[in-house]
């Protein structure tokens, strides 16, 4: 057979691999463990009176072939990549490539899948994203306007690849989110690759299905927050480690650093929380001396410094007059907010100028027993409630297996790769997951997909160790308790959403413990009949396994989400904590605060104790509720149009409540704040007639309106493609205009518009500069309500001079 010129031989993955043998294995990982067992014959037989060997659970294993460098290999390297891709690792069977490339295709599938139903999903960052279309000041500093007034509260770099998309495709929902579903099939790929170093292909598969199948992975790669990109940056950061490791390679070491520097890029400190469990890997586990993997990661180090902080240098040095105001900060500093509002106050939970920050509810304890506004912290906190259907239905066996490895490690060298692969994705949980746990600022559900990777690689190289040594009785019972907890925590899971597919918890619970059983026997069994049993038993495992959590992503996908707090999969029983906790979806805001019952069509009398605020109406008008002392809430608009469903917090101090957003069935948000708050999480509806309003004239004016709070400001802009100014950033507590300077603004002609409501205002901390413009606004010119909207024509005379 004739072997075409444009894909080598197999015997030769790459063009002169003869000159490129694979690494040198060091000596003490030769100890590691012993000698890998033939595989069994067909059928798993073996001759009458033998006993199978013991095999060890993880042993080790040659590293695959390096291939040439340099530029002078890159136009072989590149006439040979199709068949490279196709044919994959020598040393795999035919199936393995096409089944990891089948993965990858179903991922896609079912991310893309009915992707544009979320609409503009976060129009905070949708905002941005149109912003940075059509102004490359606006893209570079991940302005919320093309005019660049004020930034997003976080780095810009997730922004970047959907501003390019949309620069290509134009700006749409599709172009917005599409670049978020590569990034989750490329971090499966990477997982993938990640366990198949070191573990079997069967590991790497289970490994990137459990990943695709995560909830919260099925949301947040479908949505356009900036944690699809912070995850895939880590991911290959945990990849880089584990090269790292297995040669003391300084290039990957500072591959690392890269990676977590443009994670910090992305979504600021949270990118570190990896870094502790990684620098120490490497510095206990590389094969080399001491002194050399102190100085490789001073290299990581330098090159994380380099990666992340070449922004934060340009935007620290430019003069305040010459870039958009910093949102979120209270002082105009990148640096404060990010060990501030971004950073240690997530975990102390003093941030000014957030939701919860400043004057937290209830105290310091804040709104619910045992913990403040942001739900109860401990231990428990990631498996409770509506976190649990996220991202908990296989943390139970990563954990399990995760001691089980170490365990079955503990005699191996200290530079067994196998250990090492443990210690970086149990080292990425543990970090990651306590740090969730106990911290006591802002949290969402949907932080937990930065679990999802290590949750999927434990899981995956777990289950590969155990398959392998299922013929011994012990390994078999810890693989089959393994399954039965897993089995058992999923029926616990689908019960909180006891309508959701009903029949599916049972099923997952009777399947797994009789495949628990079955794995028992089959290594009991000698012969074709046990290898058919084992068979059988390890598919339904995989089945009852998955299941659970693949309802969940299905469900996901088939329905929109938008808002600024999302979660994935059906309404669960005793969901939601604080600002979010409602889900849209046949939820009140606030619905499960103590007293308070789950309202229908998106609010009802679901929102404070007792269905209201004390005094309150129940989701009636929110112009008419007489709730806390004062009237209404800063800023906030007389109810717009589904006011009397949505309205929770119908009258918080201030002028004029908040307004309800919701649509008709309350999706809106499918885990978002229901509309309300003034359109702080939601933003607002604009109706058509608004927005040919703010289109007439639009290119005299820098910014055809101002509105407070960058979720009210996004909702305009994004339906008339103009600048729109955001008054005090997203909660518009932000101190970024003064009252005078934004008389300046408007008596210079370039502010057309002030829209009424949006924003919390001092309230919850934070300046109250917004709300000192809102009132003079009030006081100084006559509104105009169009549609369900209160505007005020800043270029009109104003009342006194009428």
């Amino acid at each position: 057979m004739t072997t075409p010129s444009s894909v080598p031989p197999t015997s030769e993955p790459w063009p002169d691999a003869a000159n490129h043998p694979p690494p040198t294995v060091p000596a003490d990982a030769a100890a590691s463990g012993p000698t890998v067992w033939p595989p069994p014959p067909a059928g798993d037989e073996r001759p009458a009176g033998r006993e199978r060997p013991a095999e060890p659970l993880f042993p080790p294993v040659a590293l695959p072939p390096v291939g040439p460098k340099g530029p002078a290999t890159w136009a072989g390297r590149l006439r040979t990549l199709p068949g490279r891709t196709w044919r994959g690792r020598e040393d795999d069977p035919r199936w393995v490539r096409p089944a990891f490339l089948g993965l990858l295709l179903a991922t896609a599938v079912l991310y893309f899948w009915n992707l544009t139903a979320s609409g503009w999903a976060n129009a905070f960052y949708s905002a941005a994203v149109q912003a940075g279309s059509v102004s490359w000041k606006a893209l570079f500093f991940g302005s919320s306007d093309a005019a660049s007034f004020i930034t997003v509260d976080k780095p810009p770099l997730s922004l970047w690849p959907m501003a390019v998309s949309a620069r290509i495709l134009g700006l749409n929902s599709f172009s917005v989110l599409a670049p978020q579903v590569l990034m989750g099939v490329g971090t499966v790929a990477a997982v993938y690759a990640t366990v198949r170093r070191r573990s079997s292909a069967l590991g790497g598969l289970v490994a990137g299905a459990a990943l695709a199948l995560t909830p919260v992975a099925a949301l947040m790669f479908r949505f356009n927050n900036p944690d699809a990109l912070l995850v895939l940056l880590l991911t290959l950061a945990a990849y880089g480690t584990v090269r790292a490791t297995e040669t003391a390679s300084t290039r990957w070491l500072v591959f690392v650093g890269v990676m977590l520097g443009l994670a910090f890029l992305t979504k600021t400190l949270q990118a570190f929380l990896v870094l502790p469990a990684f620098a120490l890997v490497y510095l206990f586990t590389a094969p080399t001396g001491w002194g050399r993997r102190w100085l490789q990661l001073l290299y990581g180090k330098v090159a994380m410094v380099v990666a992340g902080g070449w922004w934060v240098a340009i935007v620290e040095l430019m003069p305040a007059s010459a870039r958009p105001y910093i949102g979120g900060s209270q002082d105009n500093s990148f640096l404060s907010l990010t060990f501030g509002y971004n950073g240690f106050g997530r975990i102390t939970g003093n941030e000014t100028g957030s939701v919860g920050g400043g004057n937290r509810m209830g105290g310091g304890g804040g709104g619910m027993p045992g913990g403040g506004m942001w739900g109860s912290t401990g231990p428990t906190r990631l498996f409770d409630g509506d976190i649990g259907g996220q991202i908990a239905w296989l943390m139970p066996a990563a954990l399990i297996l995760l001691v089980f490895g170490l365990w079955a490690t503990r005699r191996h060298a200290r530079t067994d790769s196998a250990r090492i692969a443990f210690l970086v994705w149990g080292g990425w949980l543990l970090c990651t997951g306590l740090t969730f746990s106990f911290m006591s600022g802002i949290f969402h559900q949907y932080y937990t997909v930065a679990l999802a990777p290590a949750i999927a690689a434990l899981v995956g190289m777990g289950t590969d160790g155990l398959w392998r040594a299922r013929h011994r009785l012990p390994y078999a019972a810890v693989l089959a308790v393994t399954l039965a907890v897993t089995a058992w925590w999923s029926h616990q899971l689908l019960g909180r959403s006891a309508e959701f597919v009903p029949w599916l918890r049972w099923a997952v619970l009777i399947g797994g413990l009789l495949a628990a059983v079955a794995l028992l026997a089959a290594g009991r069994i000698a012969g074709p009949i046990g290898g058919r049993i084992a068979a059988t038993a390890g598919l339904t495992a995989l089945a009852a396994g998955l299941a659970g959590p693949a309802a969940y992503a299905l469900d996901t996908v088939s329905t929109g989400h938008t808002g600024s707090i999302v979660t994935a999969g059906p309404r669960v029983k005793g969901e939601g904590f604080g600002p979010g906790g409602g889900r849209g979806k046949a939820h009140g805001t606030f619905p499960n605060f103590p007293g308070g019952q789950n309202g229908t069509n998106g609010g009802g009398n679901g929102n404070f104790p007792g269905g209201g605020i004390p005094g309150g109406q129940n989701g009636q008008n929110s112009q008419n509720g007489n709730g806390f002392p004062g009237g209404a809430f800063p800023g906030g608009q007389t109810g717009s149009q589904n006011g009397g469903q949505n309205g929770a917090f119908p009258n918080l101090p201030g002028s004029q409540g908040f307004p309800g957003t919701g649509t008709e069935d309350g999706r809106t948000g499918r885990g978002g704040f229901g509309g309300g708050m003034g359109g702080l999480l939601e933003g607002a509806k604009v109706p058509s007639e608004v927005a040919d309003l703010l289109k007439q004239d639009a290119g005299k004016y820098t910014w055809v309106a101002a509105a407070v709070g960058s979720q009210n400001q996004a909702s305009y802009q994004l339906a008339t493609g103009e600048p729109v100014m955001a008054l005090g950033g997203f909660n518009g507590s932000d101190p970024s205009l003064s009252l005078d300077g934004f008389k300046q603004l408007v008596a210079e002609g370039k502010v057309h518009w002030f829209i009424g409501g949006g924003g919390m205002g001092r309230s919850m901390g934070g300046s109250d500069y917004s709300s000192e413009i809102a009132s003079w606004v009030e006081s100084t010119y006559t509104a105009k309500t169009v549609g369900s909207t209160t505007m005020y024509d800043l270029t009109a005379a104003p009342k006194s001079a009428g």
